[in-house]
């Protein structure tokens, strides 16, 4: 199988790079393929102003990450209250440099230009999407980035769920995640996602299954 690990609960350069070194060794000691990705801009560490925790990211984080080769994507959350699409921006142009490829949390609390910015930057995937708009569907058709649903989130956190069966009949492909973390989502029983996946995202069991396997892997 295949996991993908996320930092991001951390929010200091320390404790970042502490989970990006424990994710290292995982994939040293267990037989699982695993993915790393740094999430330092998940939201503001404690005592900074915005302005100078995205400086944090850019200037200290991401080359410290970048040098000992800890990260395979970068990651941003991109929403209301949280990180701006011209910050996102930015993170993401400071992580190219160093090999990191995007990955960005988008629309989970608001149609936030979270895919807008995804798209333009060749991001892998966008995930969340609980409050995506059909405009942004339509965004997302003829690139390369996969759209990735977290049923999961909308059903612990009660947020509406996302719109894979209109990206599905619009042509898209879909991946499905559990987005197991302790903040929101404190289940990684993917037969569990994939269930919400038939039930409330309404795909039918065959694409559900593609969702959680190829197109996850592609993700």
């Amino acid at each position: 199988g295949c996991v993908e690990i996320k930092s991001g609960y951390g929010l200091t350069t320390d404790d970042e790079l502490k989970m990006l070194r424990v994710i290292r060794r995982l994939k040293e000691d267990t037989p699982l393929r695993i993915k790393s990705t740094f999430l330092g801009a998940h939201a503001v560490g404690r005592g900074f102003t915005q302005a100078d925790y995205v400086d944090l990211v850019i200037n200290e984080m991401i080359p410290e990450v970048g040098k000992e080769k800890l990260a395979d994507f970068v990651d941003v959350f991109c929403d209301v209250g949280f990180f701006t699409p011209s910050e996102t921006a930015r993170i993401l142009e400071a992580a190219d440099k160093w090999g990191m490829k995007p990955k960005i949390h988008a629309d989970e609390l608001a149609s936030s230009g979270g895919v807008e910015i995804g798209v333009r930057y060749g991001a892998l995937s966008v995930d969340h999407l609980e409050s995506m708009t059909v405009e942004e569907i339509d965004i997302l058709r003829g690139t390369d980035t996969m759209p990735t649903v977290l049923p999961g989130t909308s059903f612990f956190l009660n947020l509406p769920y996302g719109k894979a069966r209109q990206m599905v009949d619009s042509g898209l492909a879909v991946a499905v995640a559990s987005d197991y973390n302790p903040g929101s989502t404190p289940s990684g029983d993917m037969k569990f996602i994939v269930s919400l996946a038939c039930i409330k995202l309404r795909l039918l069991p065959s694409e559900a299954l593609n969702a959680a396997t190829i197109n996850s892997a592609y993700a």
